[in-house]
């Protein structure tokens, strides 16, 4: 399976295969804690219903490498406003705080018809709110 580079740097290695799934493998600095952060971050929204952010479908925690799905492209004309307005519905609705909360980790997706939200290494997960 050829797997197409969208990012290879110190922090981790993230590539799109021919199903449009993301592979990402973590590295450097503290990569055991950022998995298990991610893939923590990614079932609990899962579990409470997010519709805006990737969904884990396959866990390898000894490589340190998961398998999610896509949630669309960058988004570089996202302004930091609208950015902080996502991140914070994010958090009210959601309860976990993305502590990495820059345009660069919100994508557009034309599937979804929406921004999403990307690259839970550092975050944190609040209770659920009460609606």
């Amino acid at each position: 399976m050829s797997l197409e580079p969208l990012k290879d740097g110190i922090r981790s290695n993230v590539r799109i295969d021919f199903y449009g799934h993301v592979h990402k493998r973590l590295r450097g600095t503290d990569a055991d804690k950022r998995y298990a952060m991610e893939v923590a971050v990614l079932k609990v929204l899962e579990e409470r219903g997010c519709p805006y952010v990737p969904r884990l479908l396959e866990e390898h925690p000894a490589e340190l490498y998961f398998v999610s799905t896509n949630c669309g492209r960058p988004a570089p004309q996202l302004s930091k406003e609208k950015a902080d307005k996502i991140f914070a519905n994010l958090e009210r609705d959601f309860g976990v705080r993305h502590l990495d909360a820059e345009p660069r980790n919100i994508t557009y997706s034309d599937k979804l018809g929406t921004f999403c939200v990307i690259d839970f290494e550092l975050a944190e997960i609040l209770p659920m709110p009460q609606a």
